[in-house]
Formats: C-alpha cells, sequence, structure tokens
C-alpha cells in the first residue's frame, strides 16, 4: 500500500469511496458540494490516498491542515479494504505531513446511539486512535 498525495485522476475514486457509505453520511456522489470539496482539497494538497499495488484505491482522506486546530473533514476506507490498516496509514500519514504542535486534531463521526457507529466503525477506529468525546 502507498500513500501519497491525492491527484485529480483520483476524483472518480472519492466518488465510488463515497457511494459505499452514503447510506451513514447521505447523498455525495451527486452533490455539488462535496465534489467542490474534494476539487479544494486536491488543488490546496490536502486530500490522501491509500492506493494497493495494482493502484486501487482503498481509501481517502481530507483534511483541514489549519493549526493550530486540524480536521478530519472526510476518510473513507473501501469495504474490502476496511480492518487492514489503511484507514490507519491515511491519519499517520496525514498527521506526519501536516500538524505541528502543539496542535488538536479534531473529527466528527457518528454518536454512540447512531446506526453507522458500529455498522462502519469508524467510531472505534477514532477511539483506537487516542481520540476522545469533549466534555462540556
Amino acid at each position: 500500500m502507498i500513500v501519497r498525495l491525492a491527484r485529480q485522476e483520483d476524483f472518480p475514486g472519492f466518488l465510488g469511496l463515497a457511494a459505499q457509505v452514503e447510506q451513514w453520511f447521505g447523498p455525495m456522489v451527486e452533490d455539488v458540494g462535496f465534489h467542490d470539496a474534494v476539487h479544494k482539497h486536491i488543488r490546496r494538497s490536502t486530500a490522501l490516498v491509500a492506493v494497493s499495488a495494482e493502484s486501487a484505491l482503498l481509501g481517502g482522506l481530507l483534511f483541514g491542515a489549519k493549526a493550530p486546530i486540524y480536521h478530519v473533514h472526510w476518510l473513507v476506507v473501501s469495504e474490502q479494504a476496511r480492518g487492514k490498516g489503511v484507514g490507519r496509514a491515511l491519519m499517520e500519514d496525514s498527521m506526519r505531513r501536516w500538524v505541528r504542535g502543539p496542535a488538536s486534531i479534531e473529527v466528527v463521526t457518528f454518536g454512540a446511539d447512531h446506526p453507522g457507529a458500529c455498522a462502519s466503525g469508524a467510531r472505534v477506529f477514532y477511539e483506537r486512535l487516542g481520540f476522545t468525546v469533549p466534555r462540556d
């Protein structure tokens, strides 16, 4: 697996990933706002992809690289690659590439009561990386 900056030719792959998670996040494949966000992140070099040795897109990440509070705007791993370290590799590369301390990294994911929290594995994934729910 190789993690690299996304290129414009990766855009269809981002739409393919989006199609796999629309049941949790809502329509994105046909959403012009999502298209614009992906293109903007690619232009700004704040989008990453993980690709297999055969160049298949395994995952994608859109990152907000503005100190001191960084944001994971979007992270999706393809269904066939989940549980194989792709998400972790994307997160590690994004932190190495963009985060300069002291800093905070924020991510919005499913609440514990959302059906996607367990089905997608997203909440557990972020917790395993050390993310915590903010206390009011």
